[in-house]
């Protein structure tokens, strides 16, 4: 077999590396390259001249996968087989999402492990399918530019965590991309505007960016060329899909429409999303909606949906007093306020910004679908040498920190600290004779880490024993450009190190990617197809052990029919633990869960009446 030469974890960058910039958003995905011609960011258009990609995902029945325009059309005549809105899904689990509502199938296995989308009879997570929409636009580059493409900047939200900035550079290399920089959407938006940005004397910027499912707010220093983020807020999920989602409850609930079925409801959120489009520049939208042999006349007036609309909006209003208050400067100090996102261009949030930003200039003069990846292809020309005119210092979103006794979180790096970071502390141990220490590491603002969100931790073995309180455990955290964490935890006075970086415990390993990527160059599929068989045999035996253990406990509270049905299906995943085919073991394991869920409801509401018994309120 011939030896394919690979390495997606180091390299340097050759003065004519072409390296492009990609806005993976939630509703749509662009990339762009800078034009050495003009010295401006360019978008690449299909054959059609359309920069934008949508993100969305076909599964087609003879297997693969259709991207964009050529999907979007079964978005109703196949919802289960279309996916959207996937980047509200990357680095999260199933326990993350809050009141999720989607027409395709996403597994809820009552873990923290990272969420899976079920299509026809298999799996997939939210960083494979990510990886297709990148695959798309690493062909339109190819195609546009005549050569290969192998490196490239991505954007995120600025309040994307640890996490799913892992996920976002795991589904870059899964698309054969060398991701060079990870940076935040509203900072590559300023770069766009601000392309010569060396000639500013100096000024404080507001970037606005509300896409299709997330929402951040940045506050920017521009000082000769120099672009300094001095404060960052929003949320990961809050969108345009918001405001469409309150339109589709209001049509429901007023013309009595029930959306279980997947047709139904895609159809529905679809008309609310043109709806949306259409307010924008008249009074009113009406539609005809089929739904059961019946024709319902849809109405919406401007008026109404700007009403439905106003609570979503105003958190965002939220976030921005926030932000400013956290970069220490004053509102009547913000010069320009830089509109993001398309949904930007619902009238009622532009006169929001303005009201709340009433001194600064609103700046708009840019397509707000483009500007991101505009942005990221003059960070990606700064990344090749090209531009040594513009400095970016970007900040962390989350507080960095680590569990202490009593399940207190001691931050090291606050929130809106600059990056890249270095910070150290010292800690000792509370035990006589400890020879070793468990370093849990957290992200989040809240005092107890049970309420922060857990990235990793830290073992450190062989310390000598001595007596509670005389080692000497330093921890330095490192943060580099991404925003991604390194620890390192050594005992000086013995020597004793380990360092780590972290990875999500439902993350790839740069080694699970690379052999992934090899797999696909070789079309020697077996190794992955190994690892993730094994996966699924593992689960479905933890599942199986809770259940009987549940069983045995709790069968007081269920009747024998029940007891019987769950015993059928714990005997019919037993039988299928050593099948070659994890698509069958999966479905067996997701069977198992909705024939438990109903029963194990009803104990936990036993159980919370017990507690409550006696008490008053």
């Amino acid at each position: 077999m011939a030896r394919i030469p690979i390495n997606i974890v180091t390299g340097g960058i050759k003065q004519d590396d072409i390296i492009i910039g990609i806005d993976l958003g939630t509703t749509n995905s662009l990339v762009a390259f800078m034009d050495k011609s003009t010295g401006l960011p360019r978008a690449l258009a299909d054959t059609e001249g359309y920069t934008i990609v949508p993100s969305i995902l076909h599964h087609l029945p003879q297997g693969g996968w259709v991207v964009g325009n050529a999907a979007k059309g079964h978005l109703i005549t196949e919802p289960q087989n279309t996916i959207y809105s996937v980047k509200r899904l990357l680095g999260r689990s199933y326990q993350d999402l809050d009141n999720h509502t989607f027409a395709y199938k996403i597994i809820n296995d009552d873990t923290e492990s990272l969420v899976k989308i079920q299509v026809g009879e298999k799996f997939y997570s939210p960083i494979e399918l990510s990886a297709e929409i990148l695959k798309e636009l690493k062909s339109r580059a190819e195609h546009y530019l005549k050569t290969e493409v192998k490196k490239a900047v991505i954007t995120v939200p600025a309040y994307f965590n640890d996490t799913q900035r892992q996920a976002t550079r795991d589904a870059g290399k899964l698309a054969g991309l060398d991701v060079l920089r990870i940076v935040s959407e509203p900072t590559a938006a300023a770069l766009a505007y601000d392309n010569d940005a060396s000639k500013a004397d100096g000024k404080n910027i507001a970037v606005y960016d509300l896409g299709g499912g997330t929402f951040d707010i940045s506050i920017l220093s521009l000082q000769n060329g120099i672009f300094e983020v001095l404060s960052t807020n929003g949320n990961t999920y809050l969108g345009g899909d918001d405001l469409d989602k309150a339109l589709v409850n209001y049509w429901s609930e007023l013309y009595h429409i029930q959306t279980e079925n997947a047709y139904e409801f895609q159809e529905l959120r679809l008309l609310a999303e043109e709806a949306k489009k259409q307010l924008s520049s008249n009074d009113s939208a009406s539609f005809n909606y089929n739904i059961q042999n019946k024709n319902i006349a849809l109405e919406i007036t401007r008026q109404k949906f700007e009403e439905l609309i106003l609570p979503i909006i105003e958190k965002t209003i939220a976030c921005c007093k926030n932000a400013v208050t956290d970069s220490h400067i004053k509102i009547s100090d913000i010069a320009e306020v830089v509109m993001v996102g398309g949904s930007t261009r619902v009238p009622v949030v532009k006169q929001m910004v303005q009201k709340y930003y009433s001194s600064s200039k609103m700046m708009d003069s840019i397509n707000p679908d483009e500007v991101v990846a505009l942005g990221a292809a003059v960070q990606a020309d700064i990344l090749s040498g090209n531009r040594k005119d513009l400095l970016l210092i970007d900040v962390t979103p989350l507080s960095l920190g680590l569990e202490t006794l009593g399940g207190l979180m001691d931050t090291l790096i606050p929130r809106n600290s600059k990056i890249p970071n270095r910070i150290g502390r010292q800690y000792t141990t509370s035990v006589d004779g400890q020879s070793g220490i468990i370093i849990n590491v957290y992200q989040g603002e809240r005092d107890l880490v049970e309420q922060n969100r857990k990235l990793g931790q830290v073992e450190l073995k062989g310390i000598p024993p001595m007596p509670a309180g005389l080692p000497k455990v330093e921890v330095v955290f490192t943060l580099n450009a991404d925003g991604i964490l390194k620890v390192t935890a050594s005992e000086l006075r013995s020597g004793v190190k380990q360092e780590v970086e972290m990875t999500p415990q439902y993350g790839l390993t740069d080694a699970q990617v690379e052999q992934m990527l090899l797999d696909s160059f070789t079309h020697a599929k077996e190794d992955v197809d190994t690892r993730l068989l094994i996966e699924a045999q593992t689960s479905a035996k933890q599942l199986v052990y809770t259940t009987e253990v549940f069983l045995q406990k709790h069968g007081t509270f269920l009747n024998p029919e029940e007891i019987t049905q769950t015993q059928n299906v714990i005997d019919e995943l037993k039988n299928v633990y050593n099948n070659s085919d994890r698509n069958i073991i999966q479905q067996i394991t997701e069977k198992l869960n909705e024939t438990t869920a109903p029963f194990a409801h009803r104990v936990m509401d036993v159980a919370i009446a017990e507690a409550m018994k006696g008490k008053k309120l």
